[in-house]
């Protein structure tokens, strides 16, 4: 066995930080007996190419004989799924015809639905309108309304405020006049 590392240079090391010869060489031995045991131990587990060759052939044969087997399935289950297919064919095709007439009926009945319902909403809009110009013509006279009852009440607040002005200042002369 070959070892990827130099014995003596180990040795010479081990001498150097203070082993003697015999201990620094008992030490090196040790190691190398561990080693060569840790190298058994992983080559157990390897398999040599002849035997990995032997298993690749084994397994190519086998898969060799799974592929005549499907082969002969294949065969014989063909024509079996070839006449299942067609039946298939046929009931698709009557159930695609009956599809586009139920198709064709519902078309037409959503058309007919759609205009009766266009028909409403443009009663409906028409109401609708009808409903908001009366709403605007009552929200226009309450406008109206509210902005004369507004001038009104200024009006009347005008007076209010210019009396009670003249009266302040009749009674401020008043108590002028007192005191002076």
């Amino acid at each position: 066995r070959r070892l990827f590392f130099d014995t003596h240079a180990l040795v010479c090391l081990l001498e150097e930080n203070g082993f003697t010869t015999q201990q620094s060489e008992v030490i090196v031995s040790a190691l190398v007996k561990i080693m060569n045991t840790n190298l058994d131990m992983i080559y157990k587990d390897m398999v040599t190419k002849v035997q990995q060759e032997i298993s690749l052939q084994q397994v190519m044969s086998h898969i060799a004989g799974v592929k005549k087997d499907m082969i002969i399935l294949e065969k014989s289950e063909f024509s079996a799924l070839r006449s299942e297919n067609e039946k298939i064919k046929l009931e698709l095709q009557q159930i695609k015809k009956q599809v586009v007439d139920e198709i064709t009926k519902v078309r037409a009945d959503n058309k007919l639905n759609l205009n009766l319902e266009k028909s409403r909403v443009k009663e409906l809009h028409a109401q609708q309108d009808r409903a908001l110009t009366q709403t605007d013509r009552k929200i226009d006279t309450e406008v109206a309304d509210l902005k004369t009852m507004l001038e009104s009440h200024k009006l009347d607040n005008i007076k209010y405020l210019a009396g009670s002005v003249f009266t302040c200042l009749t009674v401020a002369l008043g108590f002028y006049r007192l005191w002076i």
